[in-house]
């Protein structure tokens, strides 16, 4: 029974570094796979609010800056949103590997 359990650890372990290796290579591509349109929410804030009411909204900012908005690094280019989420991603993969530890516990 142990080498069972040693068994299915070590595939669990391949699973995890598999996944993170497609959650990484996902982060490299997306900024020359996505799409230049705007996304869902923006459109549909289009259909429902005047575009003079958006502007307004777009000049007066946001309550809270973020530390890469629009998902990149500013001076950049691509580099830097490429950089931007792959170290969102690393950090989401790390805040959900320390919840998952302190859940166990």
């Amino acid at each position: 029974m142990s080498k069972n359990v040693t068994v299915n650890s070590k595939s669990n372990m391949k699973f995890l570094y598999a996944g993170i290796a497609i959650a990484l290579i996902l982060a490299v591509l997306a900024p020359f796979l996505a799409s230049p349109d705007p996304d869902g929410l923006e459109s549909a804030a289009g259909g429902v609010v005047s575009e003079e009411k958006l502007a307004e909204m777009e000049e007066a900012g946001s309550v809270f800056s973020s530390p890469m908005p629009d998902y990149g690094i500013e001076g950049m280019g691509k580099s830097g949103e490429v950089a931007a989420i792959v170290v969102g991603t690393l950090l989401v993969l790390g805040i959900s590997y320390g919840l998952g530890k302190m859940i166990k516990k």
